[in-house]
């Protein structure tokens, strides 16, 4: 089956040629949608073991071409091309060495997402099903200055459990077994941020728990987007209505719906 939003030609083509065209599509789109702007954001691609495709520094995404891109190894030295890797490719470099099931990677900063990223502010409460489902939890890693091992320190505990991470002060990076996945992740995460910046304004939330949460968990098992263990939230494993916020405006609603603002995610990891 074509992959979503790639030409059926793109398809057909030898692999290093065919990821090039891919990261100027996705840069594109990065660009179309105003999840980057300038020369923000880089994407990348493995490519093999032992080589990685990546954007170039000092580039604006929607002006890429697919002779632009840059080819280093693990550790970053460039073997191909004609311009310089990104600044930022430690992150890359630091996921696929701990995830050898991700293929492709997305660091942008879409503004919904970012806005709580700067804002301290973790997307940890199960307010919609297909996030769960798709993406589990969006963690909030602590700020680390780009192209430096401050970011790359403060991301590593977080990447073997997630797929999608929010860069304090930053933006958020995405990853999945193909790039185009790991670009549909970061789309999610800023629609799922559009949604609860919206039930932050109406001042309540109502957020899945107990049976409902339970339920959801199964689903990820059988639609095989998950592959680890991990404990259950309290919230999750409270009674059918128990755990939800009915949002009532009163302080005490307000108390418990932030007690509850943990790590939602499914006993069972998002798997690229």
């Amino acid at each position: 089956m074509p992959r979503v939003g790639i030409p059926a030609a793109l398809i057909a083509m030898p692999s290093e040629r065919q990821y090039r065209h891919e990261i100027a599509f996705f840069g594109k789109m990065l660009h179309q949608r105003g999840y980057v702007a300038a020369m923000d954001g880089n994407l990348s691609v493995r490519l093999d073991d032992s080589r990685i495709l990546a954007t170039p520094t000092a580039m604006c995404k929607a002006m890429m071409r697919p002779s632009d891109m840059v080819i280093v190894d693990m550790e970053g030295r460039r073997l191909a091309g004609r311009r310089n890797v990104s600044s930022e490719i430690g992150m890359h470099l630091l996921i696929y060495r701990l995830r050898p099931d991700i293929r492709g990677i997305v660091h942008a900063h879409p503004p919904t997402a970012t806005g709580f990223a700067a804002a301290g502010m973790a997307l940890t409460e199960p307010l919609v099903c297909e996030v769960v489902i798709g993406l589990g939890s969006i963690p909030l890693a602590r700020y680390g200055t780009p192209g430096t091992p401050e970011l790359t320190d403060a991301l590593e505990p977080l990447i073997p459990e997630y797929d999608a991470i929010l860069m304090s002060n930053h933006g958020v990076v995405a990853y999945g077994d193909t790039l185009d996945h790991a670009y549909m992740k970061m789309e999610t995460v800023e629609h799922f941020a559009q949604i609860a910046l919206v039930t932050h304004l109406l001042g309540r939330q109502q957020p899945l728990a107990g049976e409902d949460l339970e339920k959801l968990k199964l689903a990820r098992t059988k639609y095989q987007v998950a592959s680890s263990v991990v404990p259950l939230p309290c919230s999750a494993v409270r009674g059918h209505n128990g755990g939800r916020s009915q949002g009532n405006g009163d302080s005490s609603s307000a108390e418990s719906s932030r007690n509850r603002n943990k790590d939602f995610r499914s006993p069972i990891k998002a798997k690229a």
